[in-house]
């Protein structure tokens, strides 16, 4: 059982401050995104701060993984759809030179696809925001 898990025994949905990495995965162009089975809206995969965060989430190794920055802030509170509250700060990385097959691991993500960046889907807020952030300060990550 995870950490947060175990937390939430005692804590109930009370607003918890989490530690979180999300990895940008960019092949020719596009961005892959995961269709959350949460909230049913897409997001950047990730999660809890962990080793291997990029094969966990999307099932694909990458040889090196770069720091693009770190966010939190009012932005990045969010309430499941359970009722658990939780305010993250987010560790975004830029998975760099990827291989393997696209595969979910787990039951957190229904479906993972490649999108335009000027052609996105529905986003979850968080996500948004960090694409967001990448438009107005990393724009050569998006090319």
């Amino acid at each position: 059982m995870s950490y947060l898990s175990e937390l939430r025994k005692i804590v109930g949905h009370r607003p918890l401050l989490s530690a979180g990495a999300t990895v940008l995965v960019i092949k020719d162009g596009k961005i892959l995104l995961n269709l959350r089975s949460d909230t049913e809206t897409w997001g950047i995969p990730g999660g809890g701060l962990e080793l291997g965060e990029c094969l966990e989430e999307t099932g694909l190794n990458a040889e090196k993984m770069t720091l693009v920055t770190v966010l939190s802030g009012k932005d990045f509170y969010f309430v499941y759809p359970n009722g658990d509250m939780l305010y993250s700060v987010v560790s975004l990385y830029l998975a760099e030179n990827v291989s393997g097959e696209l595969k979910i691991t787990d039951g957190e993500s229904l479906k993972l696809q490649y999108f335009d960046f000027d052609n996105l889907p529905n986003l979850e807020s968080r996500a948004k925001t960090m694409l967001e952030w990448i438009k107005e300060n990393r724009k050569d990550l998006i090319g």
